[in-house]
């Protein structure tokens, strides 16, 4: 994909996303935690305490992290874990905040060790210490800040240190969400999209979402071109045979997925294999295995780990028409 289509995608994205916690839909204990949380800041005139989201990719965080700046009234800065690459780039982040502000940072687990060092004061005390100069006439400056909240996302909420982890007072999972949760969300788009979706097309779209977000919205754009190609009114006709064409089935396993578990029933009986096998049998990075496809296969019991490795379950050998035979 080019990048002109993948800000394309990108802006489609923004356009989707809710501003209020009152138009957010889905996650309703974490929702219902946070309006307390922001209710009380806002009486006490005081930041937020810092926020930790941790959970599966496309669940919603970084909208989440918007939603919360605009309840709080206040500016938000964003940011990733990779292009933190030194200190001083966190100084340069950090000196653009007004009292209040938040700041947002993306995989939060992937902060180099000494960037993740200087947050710690700046996380618990607003201030950073930081050397000026170079040789004999270096020296260290106390650089204080306005109180801020920092809010972290992460799919790998174990990756984080326990220093930096301890500094959150509130840390919050997000959950996959439900079919219902899923349609309200693929009728919203639709109306945001001004497309006509049928109850019963929008639940096709929900059941085959993977219980994420991000995945209802991006087949929603794909069934929306094959229903402006073919000049048909969208319907679960046209989401089956859209759907069909690009290889996700009705529990939402795409190529990729099949290939895993077919590759290791048939080459390994099933399991257990370890997760850098699989990846190299399959062509693809540990890490993206196990932030894309294992968190849903799991959920769906298709896949289970134990401590030699991961195995196919019976409802996965089922999904695949295969036999199953105790091991």
């Amino acid at each position: 994909m080019s990048k002109d289509a993948d800000s394309q995608d990108d802006a489609v994205e923004r356009s989707l996303r809710p501003h209020q916690l009152s138009d957010y839909i889905g996650q309703t204990a974490v929702k219902s935690q946070l309006e307390v949380y922001i209710k009380a800041a806002l009486k006490r005139e005081e930041a937020m305490d810092h926020v930790l989201l941790y959970g599966p990719p496309g669940l919603g965080k970084t909208t989440l992290a918007l939603v919360i700046a605009n309840e709080l009234g206040v500016h938000i800065r964003t940011t990733s874990g990779p292009a933190i690459e030194k200190p001083g780039d966190l100084v340069a982040l950090l000196n653009e905040l007004q009292p209040g502000d938040v700041l947002f940072i993306d995989e939060i687990h992937r902060l180099p060790k000494i960037v993740e060092e200087m947050l710690y004061s700046a996380m618990e005390d607003f201030y950073i210490d930081i050397v000026v100069g170079e040789g004999p006439t270096a020296h260290p400056v106390h650089f204080p800040l306005p109180p801020f909240t920092l809010i972290g996302a992460t799919t790998r909420a174990g990756m984080l240190s326990a220093p930096l982890r301890d500094r959150f007072g509130i840390t919050e999972h997000m959950a996959y969400y439900n079919e219902d949760e899923l349609k309200q969300i693929v009728l919203r788009s639709a109306g945001i999209f001004n497309m006509a979706v049928p109850d019963s097309a929008a639940l096709e779209v929900a059941r085959r979402s993977r219980g994420t977000p991000r995945i209802a919205n991006r087949l929603l754009r794909r069934i929306r071109d094959f229903a402006e190609v073919e000049g048909t009114e969208l319907s679960v006709r046209l989401v089956d045979h859209a759907l069909d064409q690009l290889q996700v089935d009705d529990r939402g396993l795409d190529a990729i997925d099949r290939k895993l578990l077919m590759m290791m029933i048939r080459d390994y009986d099933g399991g257990p294999v370890g997760l850098n096998t699989i990846a190299a049998n399959i062509g693809e990075e540990t890490a993206t295995i196990e932030e894309m496809y294992e968190p849903y296969l799991l959920q769906i019991g298709y896949l289970k780990r134990t401590p030699r490795g991961r195995m196919v379950t019976r409802a996965g050998y089922q999904h695949l028409n295969i036999p199953f035979t105790e091991h």
